[in-house]
């Protein structure tokens, strides 16, 4: 695929990206990409990491169950529908 780009088409390539970003953001450009390289890099080292040290755990089942608070009151389910308007 790109074996057919010559000399010609690589430069203008760059010119185009040259025109369309500016001379003075590419470098700055180009550093947060080699940066977003990197991490992408050591997060995908540690998933193989984590992969192997630890057995897959079940989200769901893990999860806590929500208790209510401690002196807190819930009205009944009958007070609730006489605060709401009656809708037709």
């Amino acid at each position: 695929m790109f074996g057919k780009l010559g000399a010609p088409e690589i430069l203008l390539i760059l010119l185009v990206v040259v025109l369309l970003f500016g001379a003075k953001r590419l470098p700055g450009m180009a550093r947060s990409f080699g940066q977003s390289l990197r991490i992408l890099k050591s997060e995908a080292q540690a998933m193989r990491k984590d992969g192997v040290d630890e057995p897959q755990v079940d989200v769901y089942s893990a999860a806590p169950t929500l208790q209510p608070a401690a002196g807190v009151q819930h009205a009944p389910p009958e007070a609730a529908e006489a605060d709401m308007p009656h809708r037709r």
